[in-house]
Order: C-alpha cells, then sequence, then structure tokens
C-alpha cells in the first residue's frame, strides 16, 4: 500500500468517524482532541494515526467502518502500517 493510499484510508475513516455520533465523544474524551483539531490536523499522519489506532481498539468498530468503506477489514491496519511513523515497533 502506497502512503497516497494509506492516507486516503485514514481520511475515510476519519470521516466515517466524525459522522458517527456515539463513537466521536469517545474518541475526542479518550484522546483529548476537539473537532477542530480534526479539521486542522487532518492531513497530519499523527492524526490519521490516532483515528486508525483508535478504531482498531475495538474489532465492532474495525468492521463496521470497513464495511461503511467497503474495505477489507485489515484495511485499516496496512493503512496504519504505511503511513509514515506507522511501523509497530518490535521491543524484541
Amino acid at each position: 500500500m502506497t502512503v497516497d493510499q494509506a492516507g486516503e484510508i485514514a481520511l475515510n475513516a476519519m470521516a466515517w468517524l466524525v459522522a458517527n455520533e456515539e463513537l466521536l465523544p469517545v474518541f475526542l474524551g479518550s484522546t483529548g482532541a476537539e473537532i477542530a483539531d480534526l479539521h486542522a490536523q487532518a492531513s497530519e499522519p499523527s492524526m490519521q494515526l490516532s483515528v486508525l489506532d483508535f478504531l482498531m481498539m475495538d474489532d465492532a468498530w474495525v468492521m463496521a467502518c470497513c464495511d461503511h468503506l467497503a474495505l477489507p477489514y485489515e484495511a485499516l491496519f496496512a493503512a496504519r502500517q504505511s503511513l509514515p511513523g506507522g511501523a509497530l515497533t518490535h521491543w524484541t
């Protein structure tokens, strides 16, 4: 997956999250971000990673987002891995 493809998936996931009236407050509360931060930093890999990390905390959220976006369930993880700074750290 290219960085551009990953960014597009992350932006679409962010749009889905913003439209989700039940889940958006949970994201904002858990990250300390405000809706204005999402708009101002939407193109920043760090915000995109935050959204993807948040959504991947619950399989039901991944499934709902991916179903809405017509993506395979592993797409959010693949996008996370492909964004700058998104590679998982191996501590061993």
